[in-house]
């Protein structure tokens, strides 16, 4: 999610305004909308710096009744969030942003490695993050910036990742979730299975894929190697000679016609799909959601290469580090992974780091649906109590295990970001 437009203030995880209906925060003002609850002059006052993945008007309301911390959100895209951390780390305090903006963040100095001790249910995060594994020890796939690569720093005050465990943490897990493409099965009427469906020449100028070039430029390396034409040793971190063979199909697809739009936002996706401008895309869980709750067939498919995959997590800025801001964060994220918030996450299709806790607040059918593949027995509702899926649906994608077991690759910054940004800018405006 690097490169945002300027003009797209919520980030993919829209769902917090679209399907899931919660509204309320003001992207980019640092203010709530909707905030009538604060009173005490001396409320614990905590700014979160993030892109909406995590955020939710619901959940600031929540850990205000059972924490006493106001939670004043500054939301913006994941570009900017990046940019302020490196040039204004005194103006937030609690950081949400995803692990492959490590390799940029760290290198400043400016966020403050949480203790792995302080964090109550730390060893009860999913080995997901820890080893590369699931549960049940199924090692999945680590192409690009895994969760576990970046997730430990040599010190307290380190610039350097460690690649054995350490208690110094660089961001303790929040969310995560398995990307593939979205489909119009209504419009298109014969299975799906591929990657390599996206450059079908069936589907000249009713294709999309997103316009952020650090996430699209590995779509498009999943789709290069679905057609057999290269494989490469890590998707997330590509060679210049790889990303020039990569943005070179891109261009041939786009100058013969195959692409109607490059999205880069949710809404976008959204548009594009439910009025049938698109048949197959890039796109997000939440964003299939979303059409369907308009009545329109919407299938996030699950293709037999596997998935992209992303994580979130919290860390603070340097400067709370000494102040009694630090033991409200330890408090803020305590209380984040105690189990209400990963529930709520979950169900809108979301994954929380902490399984056990988010099962104890989600009802038997719930997490039949969302974590085990099994059909609904009653509807599912989304957070605000609107219809997400009628009872007998099954997930996209099946259970947990199915999904996260399909991982073959993460969200990265690649070692020659630069050069891919000015290829991907090029094949833009080809």
């Amino acid at each position: 999610m690097t490169d945002r437009s300027k003009k797209t203030t919520i980030s993919r995880r829209t769902l917090l305004k679209g399907a899931a209906g919660v509204a309320g925060f003001a992207a980019g003002s640092g203010t709530l909308l909707s905030a009538p609850y604060v009173h005490a002059a001396d409320a614990k006052v905590l700014r979160y710096l993030g892109t909406a993945v995590n955020e939710g008007d619901e959940i600031s309301k929540k850990c205000l009744a059972d924490t006493g911390i106001k939670i004043e959100y500054i939301t913006a895209t994941t570009d900017d969030v990046t940019k302020r951390v490196i040039t204004q780390p005194n103006s937030f305090d609690v950081l949400d942003t995803e692990y492959f903006s490590l390799k940029k963040l760290v290198p400043s100095g400016n966020i403050f490695p949480l203790d792995a001790r302080k964090i109550k249910e730390f060893d009860n995060i999913t080995p997901v993050f820890t080893k590369g594994e699931l549960p049940n020890g199924k090692k999945i796939g680590g192409q690009g910036t895994a969760p576990w690569k970046v997730l430990y720093l040599e010190g307290a005050n380190s610039k350097t990742f460690s690649a054995t465990p350490t208690e110094y943490v660089t961001l303790i897990p929040t969310v995560y979730n398995a990307d593939t493409l979205g489909i119009r099965p209504d419009l298109i009427k014969r299975p799906i299975s591929s990657w390599a469906e996206l450059l079908n020449p069936e589907f000249k100028g009713k294709a999309s894929i997103l316009n952020i070039p650090s996430i699209g430029i590995m779509d498009a390396a999943l789709v290069v190697e679905a057609t057999g034409q290269y494989k490469y040793a890590d998707k997330g971190n590509m060679t210049k000679a790889e990303i020039d063979l990569t943005m070179k199909v891109l261009t041939e697809a786009k100058k013969a016609g195959q692409f109607r739009a490059f999205w880069k936002d949710f809404n976008e996706s959204v548009n594009l799909m439910a009025s049938g401008e698109t048949v197959i895309q890039s796109m997000w869980s939440p964003a299939v959601t979303k059409v369907r709750s308009m009545g329109i067939a919407c299938t996030f498919q699950p293709l037999k290469e596997g998935y992209r995959s992303w994580a979130s997590g919290f860390c603070v800025s340097k400067a709370v580090g000494g102040s009694p801001k630090l033991d409200w964060a330890y408090e803020f994220v305590n209380w984040y992974l105690s189990g209400w918030a990963g529930a709520y996450l979950n169900r809108q299709g979301y994954y929380s780091a902490v399984l056990s806790t988010a099962k104890a607040n989600m009802t038997e059918d719930e997490w039949g649906y969302w974590m085990e593949g099994k059909p609904a027995k009653s509807d599912i509702k989304a957070p605000d109590g609107t219809l997400m899926e009628k009872a007998g649906a099954v997930r996209d994608g099946g259970s947990y295990d199915d999904r996260m077991g399909g991982v073959v690759c993460w969200n990265a910054v690649m070692d020659e970001n630069d050069y891919m940004v000015r290829k991907w800018n090029e094949f833009i405006a080809a």
